[in-house]
């Protein structure tokens, strides 16, 4: 109302004014007008707590950052360590994303309450929805009450105050997080047999700054990519496993054309995935080679963002969809891509699928409005050939 009130006030109230100045006052309306919309559609931050309101903010309204920043006082909790436990592949990007708030609100490995209410409930024992645990394995119950120095590769991740530790039903967190407790699912599998025998849970605090440090270029926190989104624009969030080829990049071009004013966020996973998947190093050399081609700069233009993420799949269908809409929104998205059959997998005897094509795309609508994250859906994408008006 502001664009097409105060235009007119002004010749009310300085009828006398110039043209020319008239013309630049107006402008001005506009621009104050434009921004006053654009701040509306922002979320809002409590100054004091940093709790913030509106479509894009972190799960639970805080993004999470428990990285020690003060040199002495990193080098002192390092030193207060009193056990050291290696990390796996999988573990290690637990880590990377509680430490830098991708799992906000967690601020480290759950404790037994918040796990069994996230396996019973899919909701933190605060309330908040979760798709799936964020468990640290373990052997035996040696590190139970001490610092543990988190390392991976070499590198010091963070360190872990150990404040709970037990022995897990497995069986029922199978059945409630996969929908199965058949060995055939790869991930019942890796629970089964793989998986240490208990959990530990309690607070991360980081050692090592940042994704690329651990993981190399590309991988971004959330902090970052919120940092390179552009203000007023809704953010459609994509995430994928595997290479990028046409049925995806035809998506995410009709995404960005239907979500108005939007920009797409492609954000695959590359860390571990189920048995048979392309390797993640693999997978990025596809991604940069797709970006350097003139058709992607043809239809992509200055409307992709990309970042790469230090995520372990799960293959959980439904309730995965759910995990990575809470990260998505971690990362500043409003609207979050899902496809057919998302984080879907098939027996490893029958072939057969473990989920429905569209039960994620059901899971996410069920929960977008809670989420404040809209999901964008889409049944197939079928090729129809240049002839038929497809231009890409």
């Amino acid at each position: 109302w502001l664009k097409l009130i105060l235009p007119k006030l002004l010749l009310l109230v300085l009828p006398n004014l110039p043209p020319n100045i008239m013309a630049v006052l107006s402008r001005v309306v506009a621009i104050l007008a434009a921004a006053v919309v654009v701040r509306a559609a922002e979320p809002t931050c409590d100054a004091k707590t940093g709790k913030c309101q509106g479509a894009g903010q972190p799960h639970g309204g805080l993004l999470v950052d428990t990285y020690v920043s003060d040199d002495k006082a990193r080098k002192a909790l390092l030193a207060s360590a009193d056990a050291t436990l290696e990390l796996s592949q999988r573990q290690a990007c637990d880590v990377s994303l509680l430490v830098n708030g991708g799992f906000s609100p967690l601020t480290g490995f759950m404790t037994s309450a918040d796990y069994n209410s996230v396996v019973e409930n899919m909701r933190l024992s605060s309330g908040e929805l979760f798709g799936l645990p964020v468990i640290l394995d373990v052997p035996d119950l040696s590190l139970k009450g001490k610092k543990v120095k988190l390392t991976y590769d070499g590198k010091d991740l963070a360190v872990m105050e150990v404040t709970d530790a037990w022995k897990p039903d497995k069986v029922k967190e199978a059945k409630a997080s996969y929908g199965t407790t058949s060995t055939e699912h790869p991930s019942v599998t890796e629970l089964f047999s793989d998986l240490g025998k208990y959990y530990i849970g309690g607070k991360v605090q980081g050692i090592t700054k940042g994704f690329e440090a651990v993981w190399g270029t590309g991988f971004r926190t959330p902090s970052e990519v919120r940092a390179t989104l552009p203000e007023g624009k809704q953010v459609v969030a994509f995430q994928n496993r595997n290479p990028v080829h046409k049925a995806h990049f035809e998506l995410l071009v009709t995404a960005k054309n239907d979500v108005e004013n939007s920009i797409v966020l492609v954000h695959p996973t590359c860390g571990p995935t189920q048995p048979g998947d392309i390797d993640g190093k693999a997978r990025i050399q596809t991604y940069e080679v797709m970006q350097t081609e003139p058709e992607y700069k043809k239809w992509a233009g200055d409307g992709f963002r990309w970042a790469y993420l230090p995520y372990s799949m799960k293959m959980a269908g439904p309730r995965e969809a759910i995990q990575h809409m809470i990260i998505r929104k971690n990362f500043g998205a409003t609207h979050f891509i899902i496809g057919r059959d998302m984080a879907g997998t098939k027996s490893t005897l029958t072939s057969e699928d473990f989920y429905g094509a569209f039960e994620a795309q059901e899971m996410g609508k069920k929960h977008s409005a809670e989420l404040d994250v809209k999901v964008v859906d889409y049944p197939n994408m079928v090729y129809v050939g240049e002839k038929d008006v497809n231009e890409r």
